[in-house]
């Protein structure tokens, strides 16, 4: 090494000068300083060697300045399947001595993931057990729980480096956090390659909105390599270097070691290609790869084998493994891994084990071995780690780079391994189930002493993995090669392959394919009342439904028997699921609460085992029956069949699910509940990255912020619902678009609202329910009456309530009640009494349905009337009776309306108290912190301790400890005075 950078490398081993850099490292104070008041995150992007791991350095001192306590962690090249694994070596040893206070069941779904916390409780349940109900939403938002705490009180800043090489879990878990920030002093930095990173990782930046930062780290100047290498190298050999290593800092010191003879004369960006940008290690530049075998092969011979041993155990390596990966004693290992540490090759890092000083060095040492003997030291390591007990999951890396073909112990590993993830990390599971169907030979007997899995039913589980992890294509290759492998006559595996086929045709937009797929499968099943053929025809009126066709629907389940012999519970309970839709849909409501009295006594009989192979069927159920107002049964089917869901690891599914809870909750005024399952249902949609599945979710996510009043984000949710409207002219494509309309219209757009959701609605015969047209009737006389002038197509708001009224169906109160409101909207000008008798029978209506929000509305409908008619005394009466329902129902934005028609009517009120939901930044009463003021808010509205401690994620103790600190910050000695000073906070 030459000039300044050796001098540097002497006192600092292996850390070149920090030359230039001026703005990244302000841009780094700003987030810190950002960072002191809530969520950040930052992404730092660069090329291999470009200085990214260097600046991450400085951020984490200067975090350190600031009492700012920081964890760090990176992705490795040779690890990149490996579950979450950049963020278990940043957390797992600082969990293991801060142990965050949260619930012993968030702790328990924590040990599935961080070796620290895996024996904190009794018998934990394995990560793909079905008795874990593991999603990974829940896996997400119990990590967001714990950051939160571990933040508590003075802030955390999570590093995570060289995230190119990241595995789907990971990203799937940033991209959580961005769009469900911590609520606490949080700072997420991450730092990958742009030509490697995937599409996902690249855009967590954007995603983070505000909070989100991009360092880009960009190459040295020739100034700054001058400064770099420092006065003693001449300005020929400078410019010389310049050229070569295009102004890259490692580059840059590894040809600086090699003297002139290293590098080719007037090598550069032009003849070297080092100026393009280096898209993945194969590419490094042949010059610097030369550079790093000359400063390997310097080594003397043991510790060149002792680096190699390292490569190949691991990124964190301990010194004994890879002593077993190079195979030496171990008194040599530790005498080459001093030399190894002498010439900084590796590092220490923390709990004993060491590091490649840099990635790129790991790679080149192990590509520095030769095959076979690459192939005997995984083995190796792999038999260590058996003998040491260690679990499949940590052995497959090696298995899977050691196994011969028709190792038997070898595919059982991968097997049980894959099994232990799938529900966390399917994207692994199905890189391993690949590699165990790679190592069998076709001809295998699966009843051979138990030797192999059976590969049929490996494929199966190849194509659940690859659907669920969002590799919707290869699951639906997988699913087809499996079909091509059942013989005809086995209908029963052959049915069940179709009916995941079709559901994966569907979420890559593949609809008519996936209908052709269950006919012709049909037209080989000469039965059609066995069990095989039921299934694919229910998944024929599934399709259907989609569209509302009624008629085509009808057809189908007309020649379906409500049961047959052979039939199991579950499916007697899916035919009878799928038809109180169908009959709504054709008008006929009171035959409709008939069938679904019916399919909830089949499905409350059924135990969840009968449901596995048509799960699917029952969100109908739930969309029927919320349609219907039969909300009590609704929420109890949502709730038994989204934990069947989870169990089952059946996320394909889980998505219409949730999106029929969220729209349940909505109804009856639990908003709360309702956004939290619409941010659930949303993050499923694109972990499958379905449109479809995401558009459920976005449309309910939609209503919801619209319904609380937080209108920017009900807006952006509504355009990237309509965003992923692909032209199928189903059900959900016309709801995002109604959903969006609604949000403009909320948000204080009405005229645009309001062509919006004309246009949304069409005729009236384009696919939406007649719940929904309804609410789309009323919305519109609800605008046209507040506007001065008539509209200019005469379509006023006596127009748009006669449609309500033509529409809404005499069985149903509840469309009946909102037929009314829609009336009251359309008198309120000519006729004020009539206008709040209308309003005020739509509220009776909508209240004894349950539908406590419309309720809220049309008693706010029948206060403004009565203003109108001069009647103070009844117009306050309802307008408090409306702003009782707000609140109770989380509805801010229809509260500060109310408040105002309250005061406009002489009533001394408070502003409406903030939400649970306010930021870090916004002042909280008494000087209570978020988490306090979260809890004293609950407090106030009747939750025990317990409960408390299972809505946060925490332990009671630590709900315990933060409620002595809200007695003393408020001077109150009792929960009651809690409640009674939060009652009393505007």
């Amino acid at each position: 090494m030459e000039g300044r950078a050796a001098r540097d490398a002497g006192t600092r081993p292996g850390n070149a000068p920090l030359v230039g850099r001026r703005d990244a490292l302000e841009e780094i104070g700003r987030v810190l300083d950002a960072a002191e008041d809530g969520y950040g995150f930052l992404a730092v992007v660069g090329e291999p060697g470009a200085g990214k791991t260097r600046l991450l350095n400085e951020l984490a001192d200067a975090a350190t300045a600031r009492k700012l306590t920081y964890v760090a962690g990176r992705a490795a090249e040779f690890e990149q399947e490996m579950p979450f694994g950049a963020v278990v070596d940043a957390l797992d040893d600082h969990l293991e001595e801060h142990t965050p206070e949260l619930s012993p069941a968030a702790l328990r779904l924590l040990g599935t993931v961080f070796p620290a916390l895996a024996d904190l409780t009794d018998h934990p349940p394995a990560a793909a057990s079905p008795d874990s109900g593991v999603a990974r939403y829940q896996l997400h938002r119990t990590v967001r729980h714990a950051l939160e705490e571990l933040a508590d009180p003075h802030g955390l800043v999570l590093i995570l480096d060289d995230l190119h090489w990241a595995d789907d879990a990971t990203i799937e878990l940033l991209d959580h956090l961005v769009r469900h920030p911590p609520r606490a002093r949080v700072l997420i930095s991450v730092a990958y390659r742009p030509a490697q990173a995937s599409p996902r990782l690249a855009a967590l930046v954007d995603a983070a909105g505000p909070q989100g930062v991009r360092v880009t780290v960009d190459p040295l100047t020739q100034s700054e390599v001058e400064e770099f290498l420092g006065p003693e190298v001449t300005p020929a050999r400078c410019e010389a270097l310049f050229k070569a290593s295009g102004g890259n800092p490692f580059y840059l010191e590894a040809l600086s070691k090699m003297g002139d003879g290293g590098m080719p004369a007037g090598a550069g960006p032009d003849r070297q290609g080092w100026g393009r940008g280096v898209a993945n290690l194969t590419e490094l530049p042949p010059a610097v790869r030369a550079a790093l075998q000359v400063e390997l092969s310097a080594l003397p011979a043991e510790a060149l084998r002792m680096a190699r041993g390292a490569a190949v155990a691991a990124d964190v390596f301990e010194p004994a493994l890879a002593a077993v990966a190079a195979e030496m004693e171990q008194g040599a290992a530790l005498t080459a891994l001093d030399v190894l540490t002498g010439h900084d090759v590796v590092r220490p890092a923390p709990g004993g084990r060491f590091r490649f000083r840099h990635p790129l060095v790991r790679h080149v040492a192990y590509a520095s071995t030769a095959a076979g003997w690459r192939i005997a030291a995984h083995s190796r390591v792999s038999s260590r780690l058996a003998e040491l007990g260690a679990p499949a999951a940590v052995r497959a890396h090696h298995v899977v780079r050691s196994a011969r073909f028709g190792d038997r112990e070898a595919i059982r590993t991968l097997v049980e391994a894959a099994r232990v993830v799938a529900y966390q990390a399917p994207g692994t599971a199905a890189y391993w189930l690949e590699a165990a169907l790679d190592l069998m030979p076709d001809g295998a007997d699966p009843a051979a002493n138990g030797s192999h899995p059976d590969r049929v039913e490996l494929l199966l589980e190849l194509a659940h993995v690859q659907t669920v992890s969002g590799h919707a294509e290869a699951g639906r290759e997988t699913a087809r090669t499996l079909l091509g492998l059942l013989p005809l006559d086995d209908t029963v595996r052959r049915a069940r392959a179709v009916v995941l086929c079709a559901i994966v045709e569907r979420q890559v937009g593949r609809i008519h394919e996936a209908r052709a797929l269950v006919l012709d499968e049909l037209r080989r099943i000469t039965d059609r009342q066995t069990p095989e053929a039921v299934l694919l025809r229910i998944r024929l009126v599934n399709d259907r439904m989609q569209r509302i066709d009624t008629r085509g629907s009808q057809a189908v389940l007309d020649t379906i028997p409500d049961s047959a012999p052979g039939w199991g519970p579950g499916l007697t309970a899916a035919v009878v699921a799928m038809r109180p839709m169908v009959s709504y849909g054709r008008g006929e409501v009171e035959e409709a609460i008939g069938h679904a009295t019916k399919a909830d006594q089949l499905f409350s009989a059924a135990a969840d085992t009968d449901f596995a192979d048509c799960l699917d069927s029952f969100a109908w159920l739930i969309f029927a029956e919320s349609f219907l107002g039969m909300y009590d049964s609704a929420l109890r089917h949502a709730e038994r069949l989204v934990s069947i869901t989870r169990k089952t690891g059946q996320t394909y599914t889980l998505g219409y699910m949730l999106a029929g809870q969220s729209r349940i909750l909505a109804s009856v005024g639990r908003m709360a509940e309702a956004a939290a399952v619409a941010d659930e249902a949303a993050a499923v949609g694109r972990e499958l990255r379905s449109q479809e599945v995401l558009a459920y979710g976005l449309i309910q996510q939609c209503l919801t912020a619209s319904w609380t009043g937080d209108h920017d984000r009900a807006l952006r949710a509504g355009e990237e619902a309509v965003a992923n409207d692909t032209g199928s002219g189903e059900w959900w494509t016309h709801m995002a678009h109604v959903a969006r309309a609604m949000a403009m219209i909320n948000a204080g757009r009405s005229a645009e609202g309001a062509e919006a959701l004309i246009a949304a609605c069409g005729d009236g015969t384009l696919g939406l329910d007649f719940g929904t047209l309804v609410i789309c009737a009323e919305t519109l006389a609800s605008v046209r009456a507040a506007e001065d002038d008539p509209p200019a197509d005469g379509r006023d708001a006596a127009y748009w309530a006669g449609i309500a009224d033509a529409i809404a169906n005499p069985a149903l109160p509840g469309d009946v009640g909102l037929a009314r409101l829609a009336h009251a909207h359309a008198l309120r000008a000519a006729d004020p009494a009539a206008s709040a008798a209308a309003a005020a029978e739509a509220a009776e209506l909508l209240a004894k349905t349950g539908r406590r929000p419309d309720a809220g509305r049309a008693e706010l409908a029948a206060g403004l009337a009565h203003a109108a008619t001069g009647d103070r005394t009844a117009a306050r009466e309802r307008v408090r009776a409306a702003a009782e329902v707000f609140e109770a129902c989380g509805m801010r934005g229809l509260l500060a309306q109310t408040v105002r028609e309250q005061r406009r009517l002489g009533v001394r009120v408070a502003p409406p108290g903030g939400s649970r939901a306010k930021t870090i930044r916004q002042e909280t009463p008494y000087g209570l912190s978020p988490r306090e003021h979260e809890i004293a808010q609950l407090v106030a509205e009747g939750c025990s301790n317990q409960q408390i401690a299972e809505r946060l994620y925490l332990s009671v103790r630590t709900v315990e400890t933060h409620l002595s600190r809200v007695f003393a910050k408020i001077g109150v000695t009792s929960r009651v005075g809690v409640a009674t000073a939060m009652n009393r906070t505007p």
